[in-house]
């Protein structure tokens, strides 16, 4: 049962904890892959084979998405009990104590507590299935994949600016105490700053009926919950062989960048924030329009190509500059794609169900992003384009099952 509380509305609050959310997250992006690939400013010794590095690189890429797993399903079960509201400031406390831990892992170049660091916000982090659930309760059927693309475009802003601020914080050329733990102390002020304000202004728009019991495991219960539901098991194939290829390229082309044009987090930055504002645009204009007048199984069944698509022209430039031409073709394809698997999912659910229907596809996600960066960290030892050649693979794999499986039909019935 949804509610609001007073005359509070809620979209504008959901927005900007999304943004707060999303630029602290694009902070961490260009320091990253720096920080254990490259000798002159990483936890590792110059002395650590590169093979092992790549490796570890992808650990620790994989054990955010491995708790998240975990973490999210139980959160949005537990929202579903206790309402939106509190389990998401508990969520963000949770993510709060993750940047402070890889401040402190950067400062004392301590490789166990950067893990540490990765696994507590992934286990606490599941903001983003709690923010749908929420907004989910307050949108009609034809209304969700506009207003799950507020939450795709609050994304791309933070993207926009999460990845510059993450280039220039960590530059001591830019101010001589400027290091890579930098960003990260900026990034836990926001989080705090986020806490307050959804305390403040974020408005509880669930009451609890038939409260759900809540399991350490739920993430294996999901995922085995999803494929038994007929009409979402195509929907959710697809979105985790998305998630599954989209993962390469996402976690990996950080790596990428620095071998093939020995990019800095500065210039990394500066491409993501790029990235950033086609996925803005995309969220706040392209997806908007593009909902008013194609239902999210006709959008999928092109945007999911054109992924796949995108992430072979990339491959292509041996010029960096020729990669601003081609990243519109991802953002564009990417920001249409997820706000569209989000709308067909949660109106495939009934409404005292969103919170644990969003839990199942976190869950999906949550599985495919953790495997790709287990194996990536093995296949760019090989060939630094590997990941990305893999990512545009299962890619296809996904608009090919949608477009064979998925019920049109089905999905009109429950929709409408």
């Amino acid at each position: 049962m949804s509610k609001i509380e007073g005359k509070k509305n809620p979209i504008l609050p959901i927005f900007i904890t999304v943004l707060i959310d999303m630029l602290g997250v694009g902070i961490i992006i260009p320091i990253f892959a720096p920080l254990i690939v490259k000798n002159e400013h990483g936890i590792l010794s110059a002395a650590t084979p590169e093979a092992t590095k790549n490796m570890l690189y992808g650990l620790l890429t994989a054990m955010f998405a491995i708790f998240q797993f975990f973490g999210a399903p139980v959160l949005g079960a537990l929202a579903d009990r206790y309402g939106r509201k509190k389990i998401l400031q508990i969520s963000l406390f949770g993510t709060l104590i993750g940047y402070v831990l890889f401040a402190f892992a950067i400062y004392y170049k301590n490789l166990y507590m950067l893990f540490l660091a990765r696994a507590v916000p992934g286990f606490m982090g599941g903001n983003i299935a709690i923010v749908l659930a929420a907004l989910s309760d307050v949108s009609k059927p034809q209304e969700k994949s506009k207003n799950f693309g507020l939450v795709g475009l609050a994304f791309g802003l933070g993207f926009i600016l999460g990845p510059f601020l993450g280039g220039v914080l960590s530059s001591p050329q830019i101010i001589s105490w400027f290091d890579y733990s930098t960003p990260l102390w900026f990034t836990a002020l926001l989080t705090l700053s986020n806490i307050y304000f959804v305390k403040s202004r974020f408005p509880d728009t669930y009451v609890p009926q038939n409260p759900r019991e809540v399991y350490i495991l739920q993430g294996f219960r999901n995922v085995g919950r999803a494929f038994r539901y007929q009409e979402l098991r195509p929907v959710l194939l697809s979105l985790f062989l998305q998630a599954f290829g989209f993962s390469f390229f996402m976690q990996f082309f950080q790596v990428y960048l620095i071998h093939r044009f020995s990019y800095n987090q500065q210039q990394i930055g500066i491409l993501f924030g790029y990235i950033g504002l086609w996925i803005a645009f995309t969220q706040g204009v392209i997806n908007r329009r593009v909902a008013s007048g194609f239902l999210p199984p006709s959008v999928l069944s092109f945007s999911l190509l054109g992924m796949a698509v995108s992430l072979l022209l990339i491959l292509i430039p041996s010029n960096p500059v020729f990669l601003y031409l081609f990243h519109p073709l991802i953002a564009i394809s990417q920001g249409l794609t997820q706000p569209n698997f989000t709308s067909l999912v949660s109106s495939l659910a009934s409404s005292d169900e969103q919170g644990e229907i969003l839990g199942i596809q976190q869950s999906v996600q949550s599985l495919a992003f953790a495997i790709p960066p287990l194996i990536a960290g093995f296949a760019v030892s090989i060939d630094y384009r590997l990941p990305i050649l893999m990512g545009a693979a299962f890619l296809f794999l996904a608009w090919l099952n949608f477009m064979i499986k998925f019920d049109r039909k089905a999905y009109q019935s429950k929709a409408f």
